[in-house]
């Protein structure tokens, strides 16, 4: 039985025109044009028995002809132009009222079209709800704005495989809506998941499957909560890139010396361990620990060797002074106190098995200890920031990479602020090495079981790459005509005006467009509960309070330290 009675006091008219996905309706009834507006769906009949099409309202449009004679009226057409969104089969198998998101077929010319009842649309938004609800991939994510009563789902398979781009100004319930998702993934029983919190404002999210890790401060030392990321994790190019100054004239021997010393202290701890089996067959950028003393005291010999000359005289050696300013750059880094966390003293980050300890507590689903890792980056600096996100990034990326494919754990990485290290213009190395990794995660990422869900508040400033290899869209209100102009372009063309609805969605309301939706979808998301610390603070409301907490001496003394007390 059809889940619509077509009623004639709700036919717009007949179909004049047949495209590969879009139709034109000319209009028969004016009473009924008043009650349609621009993104309604309405319903047409189908060539085929037990079929209904579903269409979206792409354009309204009314033309005028000449003036009838011996009359004041003026003739005129009315035309729908609507695009086809999907089928509904009466019964598919052994389910009844089945909405898939394929054009079974396309209707006749001539074919009726109806829009949606009020009854109808509740019945239909149901429908969705029915047909997502109790499948091992539904991720329960709100309401429909269309029926609020209707619970709006996400195919959370393809949520992930395909990646996501969640994106809105500041104050659009962003960041609620990511603590939703966060909150729902943690339901799961070996939910996997890892979180850029940027400024540290998911801190309030809990769960039992939510841990919060935070990278090391310079006053911190190495405990179960803090992140240390030693210096020896870094590949060859990122390395450079932090500290080779490529306008130095002697940038490429500084980078070959380096790239040299750096593989025979590798080799030197792996002998020191009795690893020399493994010894011969590393490569500059595996992960093995070496000594960063040890490295500046060979680069320090090599930049002041003296070697023998002409009648037994000493003279310079090849490279005598050429590294001195490259050694100047690696000292200060080392010495560096907001760099703890790359390059600490503390001897237990020079252990064989660190990274192992590192990648269990970012990589182990909640079935084994783990589930969504939520890491604090917001006293790393912000020069160094891209290189510190994309070096977490990169590491789950290599040992998923390197993980026999039946035994791999797909992993989520939610990239909060991303236009702040997968930026679209690079200025310099780091951001640049950055942007390339993340790219490849882009790109495939998929093969190896990572999804990746880039959010930000200015998608225009965001690498168009990685934009570009997302399949699903949560956006919010969008205020910036840029920022809009590059989500309305990401957004599949069929969808017509949709996107104009980017700078007028209420706080909390999201287009939801993709793959993991049944359908191009307005939906107000959950609230999780807590909340993250992004509210806007109230300036008028706090500036009427007759007395305030006064803690500019803390602040003060968090800024000295570097790090919050």
């Amino acid at each position: 039985m059809s889940l619509f009675e077509f009623k004639n006091d709700f036919l717009i008219g007949n179909v004049i025109a047949v495209d590969t996905a879009s139709i034109v309706v000319k209009v028969e009834n004016d009473d009924v044009l008043s009650e349609i507006q621009v993104n309604n769906l309405v319903v047409i009949k189908a060539s085929k028995q037990r079929q209904t099409l579903i269409g979206m309202v792409n354009k309204i449009i009314r033309k005028f002809g000449e003036m009838v004679v011996d009359s004041d009226e003026i003739e005129k057409d009315d035309i729908v132009k609507i695009t086809l969104i999907g089928t509904l089969l009466d019964k598919f198998g052994t389910k009844e009222n089945v909405f898939k998101r394929t054009l079974e077929s396309v209707p006749e010319i001539t074919a009726q079209c109806y829009v949606m009842s009020n009854e109808d649309l509740s019945n239909f938004m149901s429908v969705l709800s029915v047909n997502a609800e109790g499948k091992d991939n539904s991720l329960k994510i709100g309401n429909y704005t269309l029926n609020k009563e209707a619970i709006a789902y996400l195919d959370g398979n393809k949520l992930f495989q395909k990646h996501a781009v969640i994106v809105g100004s500041t104050g659009s319930g962003k960041s609620c809506t990511v603590a939703t998702l966060i909150e729902e993934i943690a339901k799961l029983q070996s939910s996997n998941a890892v979180v850029f919190d940027i400024h540290g404002e998911y801190e309030p999210i809990i769960g039992e499957n939510i841990k919060h890790y935070k990278i090391a401060g310079p006053s911190d030392n190495v405990e179960d909560e803090f992140i240390y990321l030693p210096y020896w994790l870094l590949t060859y190019e990122e390395m450079t890139s932090m500290m080779i100054d490529r306008s130095d004239n002697n940038a490429p021997n500084q980078a070959m010396i380096f790239s040299r010393t750096v593989l025979e202290c590798k080799r030197e701890f792996l002998n020191n361990i009795q690893k020399t089996d493994i010894a011969e067959d590393i490569t500059i950028d595996s992960p093995i620990p070496y000594d960063i003393n040890a490295l500046l005291r060979e680069l320090n010999h090599i930049n002041e060797e003296m070697v023998p000359g002409a009648n037994n005289k000493p003279k310079k050696g090849d490279f005598n002074g050429t590294l001195s300013r490259f050694i100047q750059r690696l000292e200060n880094k080392v010495m560096d106190k907001r760099l703890n966390f790359l390059f600490s003293s503390d001897e237990s980050l020079l252990n064989y098995d660190y990274m192992f300890e590192l990648c269990s507590k970012l990589m182990l689903p909640a079935s084994n200890s783990g589930g969504v890792k939520i890491i604090d980056f917001s006293e790393v600096p912000s020069d160094v920031l891209p290189l510190v996100v994309s070096l977490v990034a990169r590491l789950i990326f290599s040992v998923q990479q390197w993980t026999d494919r039946e035994k791999i754990n797909p992993i989520a990485i939610f990239c909060d602020e991303a236009h702040l290290y997968i930026p679209q213009n690079t200025k310099q190395g780091m951001e640049t090495q950055s942007s390339t990794n993340f790219e490849r995660i882009a790109k495939e990422g998929r093969k190896y079981g990572i999804g990746l869900v880039v959010i930000t508040q200015r998608p225009s400033e965001v690498d168009r790459t990685v934009l570009s290899q997302n399949s699903n869209f949560i956006a919010m209100r969008l205020t910036n005509a840029d920022d809009q102009n590059v989500i309305k372009k990401l957004l599949p063309d069929s969808l017509g005006n949709f996107g104009e609805l980017l700078p007028i969605l209420d706080v909390g309301e999201a287009l939801v467009v993709g793959d993991a939706s049944l359908l191009p979808s307005r939906i107000n998301i959950n609230r999780p509960n807590p909340e993250p610390n992004s509210a806007t603070i109230g300036f008028w409301s706090e500036w009427s309070k007759e007395n305030t907490d006064n803690s500019l001496d803390v602040a003060i003394e968090s800024l000295r330290r570097q790090t919050k007390i």
